[in-house]
């Protein structure tokens, strides 16, 4: 049931429009009737008979200092609101009280509300009438007798009709893409790692939280045999679905093309950019930092493609950044890289993260950073692997509480 302001009259109606729904295309600024004032003797008498009799909700009911109460309600439909005001027994708007609203309350069907709420005890003046100017028309009161139309077009009843399954449509959809947008993060949950390689002298965890159901932050384990393990994580451009299709097609390349990263891992790499090339649009990239730890030697051979630097955190606290080696994956067809070596000690800590990390903000502003980033580092560097990514995941969130605006993705190695 919609409410609209009428001044009632013999004259025909406007055509019906449909108050309740904004018309928000530009072209003319916003406006719509807020409210309408009906004058009552009791306020909690009046309010209990449009909740209980006439199916209305309350939209408000403040009492202030004065001792005065501003009690208002709505048809469940709605968009215009009734305020119930008892004026003072001396007051001109006391005289009011009992008199014609001049309120029309419109609905799709005349004679179904008719039944229904004679059935509560709702008074009405007549019953549903045809008038020339066509429609459906009839009068009720309240419980002061305050006069009120009720009124009923066959456009009307064809408009609800129409919104109702094009509400109906929507929701369907919605659900529908819901459904597949699930079965999506649940496929891309099975692409990030279920098992770790393990390894005498390196402890290490990764973790990706998404900030929708979908993402394009990637990070990976890959066993490449001879006791050694390739360390990968990366960054696709763009969120959501579109990303996560393009981050499932880097992990595919990926582990098509390890078995040759063990003794040439610059053409391992050129092998994958190849491909993602290839098999993307013009505009797609990534950056990733590949990493190849030799667990016999403790080294650890790394190349940095356009990604955010890694931190190797020494034992004796120094830092060590491990920057970018070559550009991005994906954007040329002509590419290389070079690769790094660092060898590694017992307590050393390597850490690989995505922006997610450093570019989360608080409320002044600023971005975590990489310096919080490593003072984090420093300060639970006892820590366990597990234990260290939850920590420093946890400070991240405690600096910026808000609603989570991009992937936060980590890779924590530890030598012992």
């Amino acid at each position: 049931m919609g409410l609209i302001i009428t001044p009632m009259s013999n004259s025909p109606l406007p055509r019906w429009v449909d108050p309740s729904t904004p018309r928000l295309d530009g072209q003319h600024p916003y406006l719509r009737i807020f409210k309408c004032t009906v004058f009552v003797r009791d306020q909690e008498r009046s309010l209990q008979f449009y909740l209980d009799r006439l199916g209305f909700r309350l939209v408000a009911d403040v009492r202030f200092e004065t001792g005065d109460r501003w009690v208002a309600v709505a048809p469940p439909d709605g968009s215009t609101i009734l305020v119930l005001m008892a004026p003072k027994p001396e007051s001109e708007e006391f005289k009011l009280v009992g008199r014609p609203s001049e309120v029309a309350f419109i609905t799709e069907d005349v004679n179904a509300t008719f039944e229904e709420w004679c059935k509560r005890g709702v008074h009405f003046q007549h019953p549903p009438q045809t008038p020339a100017w066509g429609g459906t028309f009839t009068m009720f009161e309240d419980v002061d007798g305050n006069s009120f139309a009720l009124l009923g077009f066959d456009e009307v009843s064809r408009e609800v009709e129409a919104q109702r399954s094009a509400i109906a449509k929507r929701l369907e959809a919605e659900r529908g893409a819901a459904l597949e947008l699930e079965i999506a993060r649940q496929v891309q949950a099975r692409l990030f790692p279920q098992s770790l390689p393990h390894l005498e002298t390196l402890e290490y965890i990764g973790t990706c939280i998404q900030a929708r159901q979908v993402g394009g932050d990637y990070y990976d384990f890959l066993d490449l045999g001879r006791d050694r393990l390739g360390l990968v994580i990366g960054d696709i451009a763009g969120k959501g679905i579109a990303a996560a299709l393009l981050m499932a097609n880097l992990q595919a390349n990926l582990r098509s093309q390890c078995a040759i990263a063990l003794d040439q891992p610059e053409r391992f790499l050129r092998s994958v950019n190849q491909l993602f090339y290839e098999n993307t649009t013009d505009d797609a990239y990534a950056t990733l930092f590949f990493a190849e730890y030799d667990e016999k030697v403790r080294r650890l051979r790394y190349a940095n493609c356009g990604h955010l630097c890694g931190l190797l955190l020494r034992r004796d606290n120094t830092l060590e950044r491990l920057d970018s080696t070559c550009t991005v994956l994906g954007l040329f067809k002509e590419w290389d890289c070079s690769i790094t070596e660092r060898v590694l000690f017992s307590g050393d800590i390597l850490v690989l993260y995505t922006d997610g990390i450093t570019e989360s903000f608080n409320d002044a502003g600023e971005e975590f950073g990489e310096q919080r980033l490593t003072a984090a580092l420093r300060r639970h560097r006892e820590m366990s692997p597990q234990s260290l990514v939850t920590a420093i995941v946890d400070e991240v969130r405690q600096f910026s509480p808000y609603e989570q605006r991009d992937d936060i993705t980590l890779i924590l190695a530890k030598c012992r």
